[in-house]
């Protein structure tokens, strides 16, 4: 059910959504958070799809923040989407005008769930300080999007600038399955140290120096970062110990050559998580990603020091 309210306010919207409720036959049990969504007009029906598919494991109210021209007169048009046009979510849409368009933060303020968890999803160009966003300091986890900017490596350095707890990437959640073939692969003997690694990706993904930092970091080592063709992705790792070199390639963008000392070549799947998988994964822990945070303030200046070096 959806349901259109232009040139409307909060406590409209807010009545109109219990009204809704009642004809979908759609409850507001079960809500385990409410999901912020920023984003433009351009972007956000692909992102309002994510969240929702998101939902299917996180049931939430996603309050989606269109933000508009700034330019006319201060103007709020409102949708609502329950039951079967918002998955398992209900979903209101804020699209903001004229000084509206800068005061995000007090629209939503009504709509939040009481007593429930609040996480900001920024899905396209990432703010400079996530925490110093209003809709920011409302928030117990933050997500942006470096992949998304304009200048995706200049928004990671930004990030790191600014990294804080609760403060996350899904650039860095692309990278988790990348983490766990290498960590299974150093459980195995002979349990050597690797003395330093190569990381081989696309230099338009913020992923690849993030992969770079977080080896940097968790084994102490000189990384190389080479930069493969703009689109490609993450495409191998390489550390190298005494006994020989311990790889994982991926070319294809699906399936991945994982190559060690003594073993034979095994062929992994590893295809490109979808940003449903990553905000799902991101919404299954409201904690401080603390890992995340070492990589940014500790990883990244090892890298950028080898990079000048």
């Amino acid at each position: 059910m959806i349901v259109d309210l232009p040139n409307t306010t909060t406590n409209e919207v807010s009545k109109r959504l219990v009204e809704a409720r009642g004809e979908s036959g759609a409850v507001a049990l079960g809500r385990v958070l409410t999901l912020i969504l920023v984003t433009d007009e351009e972007g956000s029906d692909e992102a309002v799809g994510t969240a929702n598919d998101a939902s299917r494991e996180h049931p939430s109210r996603v309050l989606v923040v269109v933000r508009g021209t700034t330019d006319g007169d201060a103007r709020l048009d409102a949708q609502i989407r329950v039951g079967g046009d918002a998955g398992a979510s209900e979903v209101i849409v804020l699209r903001l005008f004229g000084e509206l368009a800068e005061h995000g933060s007090a629209l939503v303020t009504p709509l939040l769930l009481p007593d429930a968890p609040v996480v900001v999803w920024w899905a396209g160009e990432p703010p400079a300080d996530p925490l110093s966003e209003r809709i920011g300091t409302m928030a117990t986890r933050r997500i942006v999007d470096t992949a998304k900017a304009a200048d995706p490596c200049a928004a990671l350095e930004q990030l790191s600038k600014v990294a804080a707890p609760g403060t996350t990437d899904l650039s860095w959640s692309r990278l988790t399955r990348w983490r766990a073939l290498l960590a299974a692969a150093l459980d195995q003997p002979p349990y050597e140290d690797v003395t330093s690694a190569v990381v081989r990706g696309a230099a338009d993904k913020p992923s690849v120096e993030l992969m770079a930092a977080w080896l940097a970091h968790a084994l102490d080592i000189p990384v190389t970062v080479e930069h493969t063709e703009p689109g490609t992705g993450m495409v191998g790792v390489h550390l190298t110990r005494a006994s020989g070199e311990i790889s994982i390639v991926r070319e294809d963008g699906t399936v991945a050559t994982m190559t060690q000392p003594g073993q034979p070549t095994r062929r992994v799947a590893l295809h490109r998580r979808t940003d449903v998988e990553c905000l799902t994964e991101e919404l299954r822990r409201l904690d401080p990603d603390e890992l995340f945070a070492d990589v940014l303030t500790k990883g990244m200046p090892r890298i950028r020091e080898g990079a000048s070096a």
